[in-house]
């Protein structure tokens, strides 16, 4: 039997000669996204790789003639540094705290919104109204209406209660790292209550009634069904909390400016950069906190990945 030139080409190289037209309607498919991925790489993995070379070298801005390689010295310093290192200390107890009170707080008011009462819509858009807001506003509004010893709610509502004889607290100068937990926890509890509410929804509503008519309680049924089912949305929330609070620096600059052991690791970087214009430094520090971000998002996709197979194998 004779080939044509096709066809025997494609015995040749193994290859059939249908994967062809797939292989190009396949490119033709992807060539719109073609300027949205240049975009990206122009936009965010230039500017790191210009931050990776730059961490590897001694240079301040205030003395561009003393330029030189230093290797791994800025990641040392970054390491070995006692204020860095009290940032980092900072960093994750501010991120732990925040993550775990708004995951709980979020908890329960998804808990709340997945029963039907009446008003319920209007109550879920007023929750979800702090999410919505541009941080630096969120903590302007926690600095000065809430928190300022003067005319704050907060002390406003004690004066209302105790009288002129009330205490009237700085609440910033005297509990400066709760005063900056507070604002993110209100501004973080809505993005938890909306994931672990969407779980609390995908339940199986005739798993739930057979535990009722087998006589679960409430109790029962939280503990033995609900909580087992929301384990990867409470880890998805977790992730992505980490992700975004790690990074926080509106909350840190508007409510402290930094100060009063309130320095995260991103204002320290701010500092390091526009203070001390030890480029190469903060480079390094935002490198590292590049890293630790990375590790999280990676971790994030795979409970969003396995959250797709669960409800595509249902």
């Amino acid at each position: 039997m004779t080939l044509t030139s096709p066809a025997r080409a494609a015995a040749v190289s193994g290859r059939p000669a249908a994967r062809r037209p797939n292989r190009m309607r396949a490119w033709a498919t992807r060539a719109p996204l073609l300027p949205a991925l240049l975009f990206m790489i122009v936009v965010t993995q230039l500017p790191f790789v210009a931050t990776l070379v730059i961490s590897f070298l001694n240079w301040n801005a205030l003395y561009p003639d003393r330029r030189h390689f230093a290797g791994f010295a800025n990641y040392g310093e970054v390491l070995s540094d006692p204020e860095l290192r009290s940032s980092v200390w900072t960093t994750i107890l501010l991120t732990v705290t925040v993550v775990l009170v708004s995951l709980l707080l979020g908890l329960l008011l998804a808990l709340l919104l997945d029963r039907r009462f009446r008003g319920r819509a209007a109550v879920r858009t007023m929750l979800i109204a702090p999410f919505l807001l541009v941080p630096v506003a969120a903590a302007l509004m926690w600095k000065h209406l809430l928190f300022n010893p003067e005319y704050g709610l907060f002390n406003g509502i004690l004066h209302a209660i105790g009288g002129d004889g009330a205490v009237q607290p700085d609440w910033i100068s005297e509990m400066p790292l709760m005063a900056v937990e507070a604002a993110l926890i209100w501004q973080w509890t809505p993005f938890m209550m909306l994931i672990l509410l969407a779980g609390l929804q995908s339940r199986d509503s005739q798993l739930l009634e057979a535990a009722r008519m087998d006589g679960a309680s409430d109790w029962q049924i939280f503990v033995h069904i609900t909580l087992p089912h929301l384990r990867r949305y409470l880890e998805l929330g977790v992730l992505l909390g980490s992700i975004y609070i790690v990074q926080n620096f509106d909350a840190v600059f508007t409510i402290t400016s930094g100060g009063l052991g309130t320095a995260n690791l991103p204002y320290t970087i701010y500092q390091t950069f526009y203070q001390a214009h030890e480029n190469g430094l903060a480079s390094a520090a935002g490198v590292i906190v590049v890293i630790g971000s990375i590790i999280l998002a990676t971790f994030a996709l795979r409970v969003v990945s396995s959250l797709f197979r669960e409800e595509v194998s249902r």
